[in-house]
């Protein structure tokens, strides 16, 4: 059970590595191409939005099928898509491979989280080092990309992990036995609410799945770029930009876990007031400056990015009713998804007409104090019983 477990976290980290391949890729991509930034961006959203479309389908073909086929087919087809997308000789056999991508992706987390629950003995626990090792893996892709690229060509950075991880998907297939027995999960208790309290919650919950999805998707996708541009007087190649946005991406990867802990012992509302109000200021600095203080802005940032992945999933697991949670979970992560198909195209047509990211991290900075505001409006004062941290938007 725990070679399975260890798998499965290891996929997570896959799903969302190679999610995020392209856009540091991109970078040398579109001079090698002769292509503006933009338009070679834009190359990836046929791969957001197959990411988006297939997971209900997924989801479908897992219950069906059973979670071992499911997840082998997600090893080496995302392996194999990624090795098509670095031999790809133009635009379309590109954009057609990234498609690819997320139609693997999509796999993993109606699939792949559903199976953690299944097998972990402390479902809690599992769901939080789970959710470190997609951290990770946000946080590895764009400085093994850049490397990558830098010292063997954008190719590379698309073939090398591809093959690995198609190796280990026959490892998985050859090894992994498919219906261990579940253990007993630790689950969360929730509180008797009030309809107004569980209407705000559930308004709070929407509002922060789609504007929190914009910013969260925003700036994993163009951390890369906002580094080149305000590292520009530096003179660094590919590599370093990638190095600096993995380096950002790994200090803020645990967050998670000690804010899990805090919302166990103060509740929801003040930690996500006090993190959306931040990720605000934060993004808005972040637009007003140049040179290396953007890394140390960039810092806190995604602290306050990735912290707050767990305060929705708490919110919904503290106030709704278990016979409901889980279609509430699945709609916020609907609305998530949903957003973060259209945020691909959102940077390329801003970067297009402004020539810079400024624009793209006001309208994310916008977002954030929209869900600043809305938090407000949260139940307060009502003590945490237990609470599984879950990664709600991942």
């Amino acid at each position: 059970m725990q070679r399975t477990l260890l798998f499965v976290n290891i996929a997570h980290f896959l799903d969302h590595y190679f999610l995020l391949i392209f856009p540091t890729a991109v970078l040398a991509i579109h001079p090698a191409w002769g292509l503006s930034y933009g338009e070679a961006l834009a190359f990836g959203t046929p791969g957001f939005v197959a990411f988006a479309l297939c997971t209900p389908l997924a989801g479908w073909l897992g219950d069906r099928y059973g979670d071992k086929p499911l997840m082998s087919a997600f090893f080496i087809g995302i392996g194999l898509s990624s090795i098509a997308a670095g031999f790809a000789t133009g635009p379309v056999s590109l954009a057609v491979a990234l498609t690819g991508i997320g139609a693997f992706a999509s796999i993993y987390h109606p699939v792949g989280t559903a199976m953690v629950v299944r097998l972990a003995a402390k479902t809690g626990r599992a769901l939080g080092v789970n959710g470190v090792y997609g951290n990770l893996g946000v946080a590895a892709a764009a400085g093994a990309t850049g490397l990558l690229a830098g010292w063997f060509g954008w190719r590379a950075a698309f073939i090398v992990p591809g093959a690995l991880t198609v190796v280990l998907g026959l490892a998985f297939a050859m090894t992994v036995v498919a219906d261990g027995k579940a253990a007993a999960g630790s689950g969360q208790r929730h509180v008797a609410s009030s309809r107004s309290d569980l209407i705000r919650v559930l308004a709070v919950v929407s509002v922060a799945g789609l504007l929190g999805g914009i910013a969260f998707n925003g700036i994993t996708v163009a951390l890369p770029k906002v580094f080149e541009e305000r590292l520009a007087a530096e003179h660094l190649g590919v590599g370093m930009v990638g190095a600096y946005a993995s380096l950002v991406f790994a200090l803020a990867a645990f967050t998670q876990i000690p804010v899990g802990r805090l919302i166990d012992r103060i509740g929801g509302k003040t930690i996500m007031i006090a993190l959306t109000g931040l990720q605000a200021v934060l993004f808005l600095a972040l637009s007003r400056i140049d040179g290396p203080v953007s890394v140390l802005v960039a810092v806190p940032l995604m602290l306050a990015v990735f912290g707050e992945i767990p305060v929705t999933a708490w919110l919904i697991g503290h106030y709704v009713t278990p016979a409901w949670r889980s279609r509430v979970y699945s709609v916020q992560y609907l609305l998530t998804l949903g957003v973060s198909s259209a945020v691909v195209p959102l940077i390329a047509v801003l970067h297009e007409r402004t020539g810079s990211s400024t624009a793209l991290l006001m309208v994310l900075a916008g977002s954030m104090a929209a869900v600043f505001a809305m938090a407000f409006l949260l139940p307060g004062g009502v003590r945490a019983s237990l609470a599984d941290p879950q990664p709600a938007r991942q």
